[in-house]
């Protein structure tokens, strides 16, 4: 892979994948970068070097961040931190399980603008905020929260207490809000639930510097959801409906409780309509385009115009009410999400199938109630279930580590050969569980 990178001066348009742990200098390595117009890929550090070179072989980045001397090299030669031209480019995968970058190109100054006003006027960043990180920042919502209280003179708390290797403590946590007083947050259903298990056993602290608690990237249970509202200073938990592609919605709980299941109605300056199977598109402003790098052919079909602009599509489906507001009738058919994370089973599917002893596999995702959703896989062949989790150990990040192998002689297909899904979340025993992996 090292063969792939470039040893010149970055220039705009350029990339850098970053697979370093989160930390101040990553998100100032991040707003330096992006000030230059040179695009940050952030990764994983957990990443196996198989799925390394499988990622990063489509992006061709001109560099790679492996260590903090490494980091700390690239800010040298960068300018200080100013307007970002561009958003990181995140990857995500897709049904094919093959990871696209989402690349947004080289703003215009006056598109740059309207990005960095479109998060802050949505949000209300200000020079008052302290954003508490909970998450990795390699995901791309606590990175914008994180990158969008910056640039508005606030700072963040939370890196130093996000455990690299254990991820969320919810004790440090709590010990975080106690002592920093921070007044907005990104969480997922996950990191809620883990708070509040905590806070029963040890109590809670005072949550009333908090003027924004948003969360999303998985569907929250409607008591926590209620719970989410009890907790917190009325008028500050959010909620809202996006993808690593772009952002779709925002609801504020008040209007939840109104409609209860909504995600909210389009997000200022675009719009949501449905086809007749309720495939959901969503028109966004010029500077909110994208592409997925090098794959023409999937941003065309992801792309259509429409009357009232460009719209995109990442293949969730819903329905919209008389007054706008949408709900989710389910997530891409594939997509498992987990702890808030998006596992795609055909990436999982075609590490595992090259495990000595895999004749057949699919992979699924079934309810949990800590979790959200579990990755599981139903198997055929002679391959026990702790040869393949050795192997996932081996090959895969920890997210995308079944939980739970089910050891068949032949998967349910279709006639025509898909799987049925449905049929093995329908029939899914439990047979081992490690949530640590999470």
């Amino acid at each position: 892979m090292e063969a792939l990178v470039e040893q010149r001066p970055l220039s705009a348009g350029d990339r850098v994948a970053l697979l370093v742990p989160g930390s101040h200098e990553y998100v100032d390595a991040v707003l330096r970068l992006l000030t230059a117009g040179v695009f940050p890929i952030p990764l994983d550090p957990r990443l196996t070097d198989s799925e390394q070179e499988r990622i990063l072989a489509g992006l061709a980045p001109t560099r790679i961040v492996r260590s903090a001397a490494d980091l700390a090299d690239l800010v040298d030669v960068l300018p200080e931190a100013g307007l970002p031209l561009g958003r990181p480019m995140h990857c995500t995968s897709g049904t094919t399980g093959v990871p696209k970058g989402v690349f947004s190109g080289v703003l215009s100054e006056p598109d740059a603008r309207a990005l960095l006003a479109d998060e802050r006027d949505l949000w209300g960043f200000s020079a008052d905020d302290v954003n508490l990180v909970l998450s990795p920042l390699y995901h791309s919502a606590p990175l914008r929260f994180a990158m969008g209280t910056l640039l508005a003179g606030g700072r963040i708390v939370g890196l130093d207490e996000l455990d690299q290797r254990s991820g969320f403590d919810p004790a440090r946590i709590t010990e975080t809000i106690a002592r920093e007083r921070p007044t907005t947050m990104f969480c997922v259903p996950t990191h809620l639930q883990r708070l509040f298990e905590h806070w029963d056993t040890h109590g809670a602290p005072d949550l009333s510097c908090f003027r924004l608690v948003a969360h999303a990237g998985a569907p929250c249970p409607t008591d926590l959801k209620r719970r989410l509202i009890e907790a917190f200073p009325e008028g500050s938990t959010w909620e809202f409906y996006g993808s690593t592609e772009g952002q779709f919605t925002a609801c504020r709980s008040e209007e939840w409780v109104e409609r209860p299941g909504t995600v909210g109605r389009a997000r200022p300056g675009r719009s949501l309509s449905l086809d007749a199977d309720g495939t959901i598109w969503c028109t966004v402003p010029d500077f909110a385009r994208f592409t997925y790098f090098n794959e023409p052919a999937k941003t065309a079909a992801t792309w259509r115009t429409t009357a009232e602009g460009p719209a995109f599509t990442v293949g969730d489906v819903g329905r919209i009410d008389d007054d706008g507001y949408l709900f989710l009738d389910g997530r891409r058919e594939d997509l498992v999400i987990s702890g808030g994370v998006n596992v795609y089973p055909t990436e999982v599917e075609q590490v595992l199938g090259t495990c000595p002893g895999v004749a057949d596999i699919a992979v699924y995702g079934v309810d949990d109630s800590r979790w959200g959703q579990r990755v599981c896989a139903a198997v055929v062949g002679t391959a026990d279930a702790d040869a393949l989790d050795r192997f996932a150990r081996e090959h895969l990040a920890p997210p995308k580590r079944p939980k739970d192998y089910v050891l068949l002689d032949a998967l349910p297909r279709t006639l025509t050969g898909k799987v049925r899904r449905n049929e093995l979340v329908a029939g899914h025993p439990a047979v081992s569980s490690d949530p640590s992996d999470a």
